[in-house]
């Protein structure tokens, strides 16, 4: 029992809030890169001789490797011991970006990239996990708005930062940036954490050899399907269907060898806690719709609107604002106010501002962006940073960096999904549209007729009657696709605010969260042992 309460009662030599300053250095640097090459691509891409589509391996190549090593991460972290593997995963995603800046050729870039995500993918659940367990469960909340702060802020700032640093210097420079930065994050690791007594370096430790197989066979074809798919028209293409159906094999596989093998990768008996499997849901729904509306926004502002790419990612400021007034309100309330209400609220302003998206149209002002997307950021921070501390409010701390990792392999699932099918649904909703909309365009229709013969009327005067008849029928079609794409903008924004809706029932799953207690058997444990 008393080894129990140890576990439990476990608490850091050095001052917890000293400790945040470079574990969230590192996750700060981690999560900006998934989004910051965004708008660099391009430059890359030309940079390389490469064509869009194997530039896209650059930022998938990245989510691949951080997912295969995320459930992997417990297993590593009894081989090393947590510290040493969370200093080992910050090196070499320091090492690997540098590797990123100094790439000549595509090949070299995405093999950098993947060590880069090799590295990477181990910083995101151990920094959860030491948060989590660093800080008394009543300071718990403001210590999951500090680490809610980077998770959410990075990704907003990425682009903005990225399109600053292509337009003023090179896009190597938004890899070399991270240079500095992790050198000092490792080694102030090395400096101020220390390990728990559950997560030293154990001896004898075995690895699940086939469930690691396994779940690299299943992540790399899931990526190859979802990053591949909308162009090869989806099962339309024989090898998009084999190539899934050895995705979803692979994945029972993995699953079943976690289940029935004694020494698995992850522990699946944490989902048989209520908190963790419907806060985990809720978790990768609000990540996919982060990672997906990011994607969607700037495309919407510079293919409708004619935004500049850094424009369009400074319209994520509000945002990030939103996102801080958030982090703030959280961390004043999280000890006042039930944090499944401050989830409820969030999960509707998210489901409330994607609606508002879903109401746009081409005549709007920057208020008719900036207003929605405060709001989205806002419900960000009221939603991710309560929902994290409630989904494994009801573990022990020795489960938590296994816990963590499963939530964030299958967060980083939804982000690849919400990405992939946002693009996907944008062509074929566009595609829709112009369908119900060609067929008003004919000779019967007298308001498409009054608008040809106006048209080609201004035109005759600087062409021949036939031409001008001409020039005026493709500029209405060319307003037809426009307005076809618009819709396909308006759908797929509504279908978020949907999706963040329809989840909140799960909240009435989840258990009230428990105020922090001493044991009695701890307050006999005499000070010293």
């Amino acid at each position: 029992m008393s080894d129990e309460i140890n576990k439990e009662e476990w608490k850091p030599s050095v001052n917890p809030w000293i400790m945040v300053i470079p574990v969230m250095l590192a996750v700060f640097i981690y999560v900006l890169d998934g989004t910051i090459g965004n708008v660099a691509l391009p430059h890359m891409a030309g940079s390389f001789s490469a064509t869009r589509d194997e530039s896209m391996w650059i930022l998938t190549s990245y989510l691949i490797a951080a997912g295969i090593v995320i459930p992997a991460v417990d297993f590593f972290s009894k081989v090393f011991g947590r510290k040493n593997f969370f200093i080992i995963s910050i090196m070499l995603f320091t090492i690997a970006s540098m590797l990123c800046g100094m790439a000549k050729n595509i090949e070299f870039m995405i093999f950098a990239r993947i060590l880069q995500g090799f590295g990477g993918g181990g910083i995101l659940p151990i920094s959860q996990a030491i948060m989590i367990e660093s800080f008394d469960k009543e300071k718990r909340g403001l210590a999951m708005s500090i680490f809610g702060m980077g998770v959410i802020l990075a990704p907003i700032i990425g682009p903005v930062l990225g399109g600053w640093i292509t337009d003023n210097w090179t896009w190597p420079w938004i890899f070399y940036i991270n240079v500095p930065f992790g050198c000092a994050a490792a080694l102030l690791c090395h400096k101020l954490l220390e390990d728990p007594p559950y997560a030293k370096k154990q001896k004898n430790v075995k690895i699940d050899v086939k469930g690691f197989i396994y779940l690299t066979i299943w992540l790399v074809t899931l990526q190859t399907v979802l990053d591949k798919g909308n162009n090869a028209d989806w099962f339309n293409a024989v090898w998009i269907r084999w190539t899934f159906g050895v995705s979803m094999i692979a994945c029972v596989l993995f699953f079943h060898s976690q289940i029935t093998n004694k020494e698995s990768l992850i522990d699946l008996s944490v989902f048989k806690d209520r908190n963790f499997s419907a806060g985990t849901i809720i978790q990768v729904v609000i990540q996919a719709v982060l990672y997906a509306s990011l994607a969607i926004l700037p495309q919407f502002l510079q293919s409708m609107m004619g935004y500049t790419a850094f424009l369009s990612g400074a319209t994520m400021m509000p945002r990030g604002f939103g996102s801080m007034t958030a982090m703030l309100l959280t961390a004043t309330l999280t000890n006042r106010l039930d944090n499944r209400l401050m989830v409820v609220i969030g999960l509707s302003l998210i489901g409330g501002a994607s609606l508002a998206f879903g109401a746009l149209n081409l005549q709007i002002s920057n208020m008719n962006i900036a207003v929605p997307n405060f709001f989205m950021g806002l419900g960000m921070g009221l939603a991710m940073v309560p929902i994290m501390n409630l989904s494994v409010d009801t573990l022990k701390n020795e489960q938590m960096t296994n816990a963590t990792g499963i939530q964030n392999l299958l967060k980083n699932i939804g982000s690849a999904i919400g990405t992939s099918l946002v693009a996907t649904m944008l062509t074929r909703f566009a595609q829709i549209h112009q369908y119900m909309l060609v067929g008003k365009l004919h000779d019967l229709n007298p308001v498409f007729v009054e608008r040809v013969q106006a048209t080609a009327g201004a035109l005759a005067a600087y062409t021949e009657h036939t031409v001008a008849h001409y020039m005026s029928q493709y500029s209405i079609y060319g307003q037809l696709v426009k307005q076809s794409t618009l819709w396909a903008f308006i759908d797929s924004f509504r279908i978020f605010g949907v999706l963040c809706l329809i989840v909140i029932p799960l909240m009435l799953l989840m258990k009230k969260p428990k105020k922090a207690e001493v044991p009695v058997e701890a307050e006999k444990i005499p000070v010293g042992h």
